[in-house]
């Protein structure tokens, strides 16, 4: 079993994309093409991260590095990750990131929600190794879904890092709701967010991020937090679509 910083390992290279900023409606508000590159330095315990995006083609570049892990951040063994706040609190800035990775590609999503507790913006990041390779197709749409899914579910728990590993299973028919009193997003690259608009005090909820990677492969990651606030696990679950008689799922 690989260590958490084996895992960020899974990351390095050079990643090519876009940073697509959403309106809480999901509106395309700004496409921000984008360089990002981690690198482990000669020492073999340092990694330099450089964020690098082009504002009308001139770069800007965010440049960081770190030697450990703190607690706001988790890794899968893939090499998918979630970072964010460890507690929600009524009157303060709240946000999150999730990452989902499959071979030479990466899926990322940042929702920040303001002091009034209400969606305000969201950022969609579509990566690449390679940079000739386009990453934009067409969006994801429910029917997509539906269908039958199987496959794994690894969750790790706030307060015990190790992973549990269990069956999953999932099926979509035409009438599921994808998360009641709360927001789906079907997106461009195979992508969908589900979160909620606003979040109440005392009600557990989480942050999801979908990734239909190819017809018949869906990655989905759960950030979840309690009815205290508090971040409470992180799940990742990787399906494969089964044929099921009477439903037929359409291909992006």
């Amino acid at each position: 079993m690989r260590s958490q910083w084996e895992c960020l390992l899974q990351n390095l290279g050079c990643w090519y994309g876009s940073f697509t900023r959403l309106s809480p409606q999901g509106e395309i508000l700004e496409d921000i093409p984008s360089e990002t590159s981690l690198e482990l330095k000669e020492d073999g315990q340092t990694i330099c991260q450089r964020v690098r995006r082009f504002y009308d083609g001139k770069p800007q570049d965010l440049v960081l590095e770190y030697r450990s892990l703190n607690r706001s951040t988790t890794f899968f063994e893939s090499g998918a990750f979630s970072q964010g706040s460890l507690q929600f609190a009524p009157f303060s800035e709240f946000g999150a990131e999730l990452g989902l990775i499959h071979g030479d590609r990466r899926l990322r999503l940042v929702v920040i929600y303001n002091a009034a507790s209400q969606l305000e913006r969201m950022t969609l990041i579509c990566e690449h190794l390679s940079p000739n390779v386009q990453m934009h197709t067409p969006a994801l749409s429910p029917d997509a879904l539906i269908g039958k899914w199987e496959g794994e579910k690894v969750t790790i728990a706030a307060d015990w890092l190790e992973p549990e590993t269990t069956k999953s299973l999932s099926q979509w028919t035409e009438e599921s709701e994808f998360m009641p009193q709360g927001k789906t997003l079907f997106l461009p690259n195979g992508a969908a967010i589900s979160c909620p608009v606003a979040i109440a005090p005392q009600q557990p909820f989480f942050i999801c991020l979908s990734w239909l990677i190819a017809p018949t492969i869906l990655q989905r990651m759960y950030r979840h937090y309690d009815h205290r606030g508090a971040w409470s696990s992180l799940s990742l679950i990787t399906e494969h679509q089964k044929k099921v008689e009477g439903l037929v799922a359409s291909s992006l």
